[in-house]
């Protein structure tokens, strides 16, 4: 049965923060985190499969799909930021329980709040969630260039606004007979949200930050290798942005994690949805009980 999705908004911080909602809030959370340059509406699939038998959450970031989109002069945009509202609403919301599952940006906000809060968290699936070294492809040379020096490399990471990038992060790793699964409304929409005004400052602020995540990965391996926290991955083998290695590298600190790489490429939803609920379904009935 198809479960009915909700669209709400909340305040928080100050800030206007939309997320949809499915499923009885008395059964198991889970809260979906989405990826850059996406929204919650990722998970609009998900939601639909999962949601008569869990309780599903999935906000959008600030400054992504229909949440506030304040400028860079009124809102600090860093993943510091947008896990302290991540974690407000889940508050505002009474969630004092949940699994988490992570996607691209998603993962260095709930792996924050994983690490920090673990007595919270019941259970982590990882979609190219990376939290490794490993995980990194040749496509962030020009990212990791942007964060030495800004001013030298901010046309090259600029690119990667545009449509044809958008697209190609969709497009990317997806075998010929799958191809006809991708949705064109998915980067057309992707795109409308990042030609706002305003918006391409605030992604070029968040690429210029995300080197800070990646002082945060010691944390978050000590709390894989001290909690033991169920893990399921569920990776698109043939992601150019964050590669196999990354979700090979989770069994370094958890023997126990489940590690499926799918024949898909940086957004596996979009081609192999039907396979990775599945794979939740299968995972979380054992995790939770």
């Amino acid at each position: 049965m198809t479960a009915v999705v909700h669209h709400r908004t909340i305040g928080i911080q100050g800030q206007r923060v939309f997320y949809r909602e499915a499923g009885d809030p008395a059964r198991p959370t889970l809260v979906l985190l989405h990826g850059f340059p996406t929204s919650s509406a990722m998970f609009r699939g998900l939601l639909a499969d999962l949601g008569g038998e869990y309780h599903l959450i999935a906000p959008d970031h600030i400054g992504f799909g229909q949440s506030a989109a304040p400028s860079v002069a009124d809102f600090d945009y860093s993943f510091e930021r947008l896990t302290e509202i991540t974690l407000g609403l889940l508050d505002a919301l009474g969630l004092d329980r949940f699994a988490l599952y992570v996607q691209d940006y998603g993962a260095p906000i709930g792996l924050r709040i994983a690490s920090r809060h673990p007595d919270r968290v019941t259970a982590i699936i990882s979609q190219s969630g990376n939290a490794y070294l490993e995980g990194f492809t040749p496509f962030w040379d020009v990212l990791f260039a942007h964060a030495k020096d800004r001013a030298a490399n901010e046309a090259d990471v600029r690119g990667l606004l545009e449509p044809a990038a958008t697209r190609w992060q969709y497009e990317h790793g997806v075998p010929k007979d799958r191809l006809d699964r991708l949705n064109p409304d998915t980067w057309t929409l992707d795109q409308a949200y990042l030609d706002r005004p305003g918006s391409k400052e605030a992604q070029l602020q968040l690429f210029w930050d995300y080197q800070f995540n990646l002082d945060g990965y010691p944390a978050f391996q000590e709390y894989f290798r001290t909690h033991r926290p169920p893990v399921l991955v569920a990776w698109g083998e043939h992601d150019e942005i964050f590669g196999p290695a990354g979700a090979r590298a989770f069994a370094r600190d958890l023997p126990d994690a489940e590690i499926h790489l799918l024949d898909a490429g940086h957004f596996a939803l979009e081609t192999h949805g039907p396979e990775i609920a599945a794979l939740i379904r299968d995972f979380l009935g054992r995790a939770l009980g």
